[in-house]
């Protein structure tokens, strides 16, 4: 591949799309970004150039893209809200996989999600399955990442449990907590997407960590390494969900879903294949133990604000 190339990578300046435009630039890249987030701050400054997404202007959309080798995509939303669905994420992200095809683009580097499936019950799984599908379709050349959780300094998921066990005298989990999961660094993440955007060959990859945890375990690490060890309770999930809606109207915010309950305990983030990330989340937590968890860590916060950086745990 050549030296100098033109890279674009969805929401730059957001979570993911952070660190592998980072290592995209490691390697003297030119990097584009498309973004809902134009004026957000961010590390980069003017070496990663911004475009509006213009889901709406598939016209303009094509033209950002113009020139572009590949195209990673983080895109996607967590869950149903009055200012974003998970129907127009799989819409906006077919129209975003058209554009590029127009374009020129010779590969998509696509970040789905484990266990994918087009007859899941839970909208997330069935999206990911089917943008997944609408990829392959294409024509375009592909590859595709399948992580677990993600966790790094910007964080929510794994802040926000280290920040219920620093506040509360109990956990709960839902069930008895021993579904898996199989964290992996959003840093390791990076590296294997840009890894596979200098391959020509169409790929499917799991992209888990080195270390698998049931639930149970998981939180019971975090409460050990950052010195908040608290009784673990079992809780129906029905009670769980309505606990975690509590807690999240305090904090302004959607602690948990229905759906993200249901894709833990149905062990959706469980896969059995060898890890692709070396980042062991024991070391990571050890590393950050004083700053993890210290304040909660708002997914709608980051959604209505359009500016400020994404703070680091």
């Amino acid at each position: 591949m050549s030296e100098q190339q033109t890279h674009a990578v969805t929401g730059a300046y957001g979570y993911s799309g952070k660190y592998i435009a980072q290592r995209l630039l490691d390697k003297r890249h030119h990097v584009i970004t498309l973004t809902n987030s134009m004026h957000r701050s961010n590390p980069f400054g003017e070496r990663v150039q911004a475009h509006a997404f213009n889901f709406n202007d598939p016209h303009k959309l094509t033209q950002s893209l113009k020139g572009v080798r590949v195209l990673y995509n983080t895109y996607w939303v967590r869950f149903n809200h009055k200012m974003f669905t998970l129907a127009d994420a799989m819409r906006n992200t077919i129209t975003m996989f058209n554009a590029a095809k127009k374009a020129g683009v010779r590969k998509i580097v696509h970040i789905s999600i484990t266990n994918p499936s087009e007859d899941s019950q839970l909208e997330y799984f069935s999206g990911k399955a089917r943008l997944e599908k609408a990829l392959i379709d294409s024509g375009l050349s592909y590859s595709i990442l399948r992580p677990t959780v993600l966790f790094g300094k910007e964080d929510i998921l794994i802040n926000n449990i280290a920040w219920i066990l620093r506040k509360l005298p109990v956990f709960a989990v839902f069930g008895d907590g021993q579904y898996r999961l199989q964290p992996i660094y959003v840093d390791d993440l990076a590296k294997l997407a840009v890894e596979h955007g200098e391959k020509k060959e169409n790929s499917i990859i799991n992209a888990i960590g080195p270390e698998t945890f049931t639930y149970r375990e998981l939180v019971q690490t975090i409460g050990r390494i950052i010195g908040k060890r608290r009784p673990i309770i079992s809780v129906p999930p029905t009670f769980g969900y309505i606990a975690g809606s509590i807690v999240g109207q305090l904090v302004n915010d959607v602690l948990i879903t229905r759906e993200e309950i249901e894709g833990l305990m149905a062990e959706l983030l469980y896969v059995d294949s060898p890890p692709t990330g070396k980042t062991k989340f024991t070391e990571w937590v050890k590393k950050h133990a004083e700053s993890l968890g210290r304040q909660y860590t708002s997914e709608l916060a980051r959604r209505i604000d359009r500016k400020t950086e994404y703070k680091s745990n």
